[in-house]
């Protein structure tokens, strides 16, 4: 009789992160696990892992359920942004549809320290309208899709920092497009935000340490921050550090019939 193979546990990872690279490569390689990463396709040349990847969305709850289902997916890791709304809640109903184990996997929220001058607003379009009528030099870094809610404000200087170009450009009188992708040290940020002589600098609570930069050089210029909070999320369970997922998924392959 040939002894029994124990199954290996399929794991679905919604990336774009930072975060879901750093699981891709844990699980890279490892026996017990037979992981893919799904990515949006927002984002042009992304970084591929080493396991096996689609790229594209699922047509909503119907099409990621229909997708948990013939994939055989045993666990659902939501490592998206955490301003990815759309697909959390998406990724959310899916899991309560199939009986699917769900876990978030998100970087920690930034918070003020001594010296920050932050004010902190619930949306775009609230921070736009918050840095007043006289025109002002402002940096923007919260990616191309919520651009739109400055063209209610075109009197300011905007300096645009993004990984992709935004289709279509911003429609925006006065601003200057500069493409990168982080992280980002510290003393560039400095001389960044110096040269280009910014007033705010206008930011979403992504947390991580990628882009952090730009905050601690916002304290030692003595900038303002205009500080995007999170969107409120669904009730579901958080980690914060990939031991803690890696805990987590240990914990379901134990349940895998060979």
């Amino acid at each position: 009789m040939e002894p029994s193979v124990k199954a290996m546990l399929r794991v679905l990872i919604l990336g774009g992160t930072t975060q879901a690279s750093a699981l891709a490569a844990r699980l890279a390689g490892d026996a017990r696990y037979d992981a893919i990463l799904s990515l949006a396709g927002r984002t042009q040349n992304p970084l591929l892992p080493e396991i096996s990847h689609r790229i594209g969305g699922f047509g909503g709850v119907a099409g990621l359920t229909n997708y948990l289902r013939t994939e055989k997916i045993d666990v659902l890791i939501d490592a998206t942004h955490p301003f990815a709304e759309q697909i959390s809640a998406h990724a959310a109903a899916a899991a309560r549809e199939t009986g699917t184990p769900l876990a978030v996997f998100t970087r920690r929220a930034w918070t003020p320290g001594a010296g920050d001058r932050w004010r902190e607003f619930p949306d775009a379009a609230s921070a736009a309208r918050s840095i007043g009528a006289t025109p002002r030099r402002v940096f923007l870094t919260i990616g191309r899709l919520q651009l739109g809610a400055f063209v209610a404000a075109p009197q300011h200087d905007y300096l645009i920092r993004t990984i992709d170009p935004p289709e279509p450009p911003p429609a925006l009188p006065h601003y200057k497009l500069l493409l990168a992708r982080g992280p980002f040290g510290l003393e560039d940020e400095v001389k960044l935000m110096r040269e280009a002589g910014i007033e705010i600098l206008v930011t979403k609570n992504s947390g991580g340490e990628a882009t952090r930069a730009k905050l601690d050089a916002a304290r030692a210029l003595g900038i303002e921050v205009f500080m995007i909070g999170r969107p409120y999320g669904v009730d579901t369970l958080t980690f914060e550090t990939l031991d803690a997922v890696l805990q987590f998924l240990e914990r379901h392959s134990h349940r895998i019939s060979p």
